[in-house]
């Protein structure tokens, strides 16, 4: 039976993708910069809520028609769900090219201008 990829790695690798992105533990997690600005953060079993997620920024609105229309993989991280944040769940069944999606959108909202020159060229 094929071993399931650690989903940090997985995350990890698609944040090493993109231009100008860095990794710093930030209030327990690891967490990731577009530049000078956060846009993801890895969390195991926060608080004790069960979960394995990533915590992404995302674009207006995107949060609440992600969890309306699946409630079991998204959901409203603390914290930053306020400011429309969404959780991504990453056990059981992950569809990684959503999850890749979602992380680039999240990228593109904070990261510099040249690394989006970069990310496009």
């Amino acid at each position: 039976m094929a071993k399931r990829p650690d989903p940090l790695e997985r995350l990890r690798e698609i944040i090493g993708a993109l231009p100008e992105t860095s990794e710093k533990i930030s209030h327990g997690s690891p967490t990731f910069w577009g530049g000078k600005k956060t846009f993801c953060s890895f969390h195991l079993n926060h608080h004790g809520d069960g979960r394995i997620a990533a915590w992404v920024k995302a674009p207006p609105g995107a949060q609440a028609a992600l969890v309306e229309a699946a409630p079991d993989r998204f959901f409203v991280p603390p914290y930053v769900g306020p400011s429309g944040w969404v959780g991504i769940r990453l056990e059981g069944a992950v569809d990684w090219e959503e999850v890749r999606g979602l992380v680039v959108q999240g990228y593109r909202t904070v990261a510099p201008k040249r690394a989006l020159a970069k990310l496009d060229g």
